[in-house]
């Protein structure tokens, strides 16, 4: 009996080690080993929620305060902050004082009570005006006033239209006074009018439809180019555009010498009239 015993765990081990090998290879198969790729990127997820979020609280892009430095460097006052080692410094009359180190400068500074104002920093060294407060707010007055009246630069914009001869009168009155809104505006306005498909049209007739809505707008309108012939003659275009200042004042003037003359007309008509009379 012992030896049997001896005999059946003999080969029962065996058996048992295979077993366990094989459960171990099973389990290694089916188990899932993290990718290293993924262990890198969720490593690095929150350095990359930090920049994102201090993205946030940055100011380098922000629209508002690029205009607000805009305003600040616009004239203002300088203060201490000098930059530069050696500066021209006129005083607050507009007397030159020569060059002088920004150390003196703020000891005068201190010792008048005035600002220092930046005057012509492409000049070399960089001119620097000495200004009271008084003085700097009329500059900015100054600077405003001038900035309104200064003309835009920049090409003109176009606006188009197109419609059909047949057009009637009302919805071609319509079309006049988008025209004469766009031409207030400085705009150009270029525009075609098809022919109809049903029968010949003259050219003049188009021109004259131009000229129609030409004169809806004395005083403020004119051909930028004349009535032409496009598309291979089944249409034609022209552009108007608003009158200069010195074709404005000529067309006053002209109306001005118009209603005199007729003003003079009616007096003599009327003189004529009272001597017959008698």
């Amino acid at each position: 009996m012992v030896r049997m015993a001896v005999l059946l765990k003999r080969l029962t081990l065996p058996t048992i080690k295979i077993d366990n090998n094989l459960i171990g290879r099973c389990f290694r198969r089916h188990t899932v080993k993290p990718d290293p790729a993924q262990l890198s990127l969720t490593a690095s997820t929150p350095k990359l929620l930090c920049l994102i979020s201090a993205k946030g609280f940055s100011t380098a892009g922000d629209p508002q305060g690029e205009r607000k430095q805009k305003r600040r460097d616009a004239f203002s006052n300088t203060g201490r902050k000098i930059s530069e080692r050696v500066i021209r410094v006129l005083d607050e009359k507009g007397i030159d004082l020569g060059m002088m180190h920004r150390a003196d400068v703020i000891r005068l500074m201190d010792k008048t009570d005035l600002r220092l104002v930046q005057r012509n920093t492409s000049s070399e060294p960089p001119e620097y005006q000495l200004m009271t407060g008084t003085q700097i707010h009329q500059e900015r007055l100054k600077l405003r006033e001038q900035e309104k009246v200064k003309p835009k630069t920049g090409p003109t914009m176009t606006k188009e239209l197109v419609f059909s001869s047949n057009i009637g009168q009302h919805d071609l009155y319509t079309k006049s006074k988008q025209i004469q809104q766009w031409i207030e505006k400085k705009y150009h306005v270029q525009v075609t009018i098809k022919k109809r498909k049903d029968a010949e049209q003259p050219g003049n007739e188009m021109e004259e439809t131009f000229n129609q809505i030409l004169q809806t707008m004395p005083g403020i309108a004119t051909f930028l180019s004349r009535p032409k012939a496009i598309r291979g003659g089944t249409a034609f275009m022209c552009v108007f555009r608003h009158l200069s200042k010195k074709e404005e004042k000529a067309y006053r003037e002209s109306q001005e010498s118009h209603r005199k003359d007729t003003l003079n007309k009616d007096d003599r008509n009327s003189n004529e009239s009272d001597v017959s009379c008698q």
